[in-house]
C-alpha cells in the first residue's frame, strides 16, 4: 500500500485487531525501514513490542521476527567468529550485517553470541569476556567439552553451572 502511494496505513499490536488481515505494526515499521520508505529512529520499537506482549498477554515466540529471543543470536562457531571479529575491530555496522539481513542496531538490539554443540572456541571466549571472566585455556576446554555434549544452545545459567563445576574440581 505504501509503495502504491497510500498516505495512511493501519496496523495492530502483535496482530490484535477487530478483523483478520491487519498487519502487526512492528513488522510493518521494520519492513518500511528496510525498504527505505521511512528513516525514523526505531530503536525503541522493541520496548513497544515487549510492552504490548506484557499488557495483552499475546505470546511472543522465541522465533518472532526481529524481536523474538532468537532473532539476533548465534551459537554456530563460523557465524559467531565472523560477528566477533567485526565487533573486535569496532565495526558494529558489519557485525550487524555479516549474517543478518536485518541490522539489530537499527532496532535498539544487538547480536548475542551463545554457547552450544555447534559453538567454537571463539563463542566461549567471547561469552566469558562479556561477563568479565578470564578465558583460561583449561576453562575454555572444559566449556567446549560440556557444550559439545549438548544437543542445543545452553542457557546462561547452565554455562554458569558448568563454570562452577570446573572451579570446584580445580
Amino acid at each position: 500500500a505504501v509503495q502504491a502511494g497510500a498516505d495512511v496505513i493501519h496496523g495492530t499490536a502483535l496482530g490484535l485487531g477487530e478483523r483478520s488481515g491487519n498487519a502487526p505494526l512492528d513488522q510493518t515499521l521494520v519492513n518500511l525501514k528496510l525498504m527505505g520508505a521511512i528513516d525514523n529512529d526505531l530503536t525503541l520499537l522493541g520496548e513497544y513490542v515487549r510492552k504490548a506482549h506484557a499488557y495483552t498477554g499475546v505470546p511472543l515466540p522465541r522465533n518472532y521476527p526481529v524481536f523474538g529471543d532468537d532473532a539476533f543470536e548465534t551459537g554456530t562457531g563460523v557465524h559467531a567468529s565472523a560477528v566477533i571479529k567485526a565487533m573486535r575491530k569496532g565495526d558494529h555496522w558489519l557485525a550487524d550485517r555479516v549474517y543478518s539481513g536485518v541490522p539489530a542496531g537499527d532496532f535498539g538490539l544487538q547480536q548475542r553470541i551463545r554457547i552450544g554443540h555447534m559453538a567454537g572456541r571463539s563463542n566461549i571466549i567471547h561469552w566469558l569476556e562479556q561477563r568479565g571472566r578470564e578465558a583460561s585455556d583449561d576453562l575454555v576446554a572444559h566449556l567446549f567439552e560440556v557444550a559439545k555434549s549438548q544437543r542445543r544452545l545452553m542457557e546462561d545459567d547452565e554455562v554458569e553451572a558448568a563454570i562452577a563445576d570446573y572451579e570446584s574440581a580445580s
